[in-house]
């Protein structure tokens, strides 16, 4: 045998490769489609287009934020700007309001429920913002300090660069 012949076996093994690996992949992903296809059409939802009901998703945020206020009563006013206290509630509203907005076919998020909820954070949460910082400059020796040491580091630098420049015996 000379090597073109070894090429061709080399070649005609490679090409069987290659053309099962396709027919594989082939297989594999006409199942993968009839699978989803098959699933789509379980839940009857497939095709159709559902329409937002605003008024039923805006009935469906009152009844959200009820069970959220309801929820809020038994928690002391000073600590609703800790959220450790009524994580869970809050959680419950969140998930409430977003698997409503689903049903009703509205998309998340939502201008409407956005607003509500935005209601409800200055309902309860409008005093929680923190104090603001009022920023002052240091006094003058911290200041003078913090500017000195960079500018002298900087001189020193350059220094020691001028001098390891002029002596070259020292990197020969």
């Amino acid at each position: 045998m000379d090597s073109t012949h070894i090429i061709l076996i080399v070649m005609d093994k490679n090409a069987s490769f290659i053309l099962k690996l396709v027919l594989v992949s082939i297989c594999a992903n006409n199942w993968i489609i009839s699978q989803l296809t098959a699933g789509a059409s379980n839940t009857g939802r497939s095709l159709k287009t559902i329409r937002c009901n605003e008024t039923s998703l805006l009935l469906g945020m009152q009844l959200c934020g009820e069970y959220f206020k309801d929820q809020m009563k038994p928690i002391d006013q000073k600590n609703w700007c800790n959220l450790s206290y009524f994580i869970w509630e809050y959680h419950h509203f969140s998930t409430c309001t977003e698997n409503f907005t689903v049903s009703e076919g509205c998309f998340w998020p939502n201008p409407l429920v956005q607003s509500y909820i935005i209601d409800i954070h200055k309902h309860y949460f409008s005093n929680c913002s923190l104090d603001q910082v009022i920023w002052e400059d240091p006094p003058d020796d911290t200041l003078a300090i913090l500017i000195l040491i960079p500018v002298i580091l900087t001189i020193l630098m350059i220094a020691l660069v001028v001098w390891c420049s002029k002596r070259n015996d020292i990197f020969l």
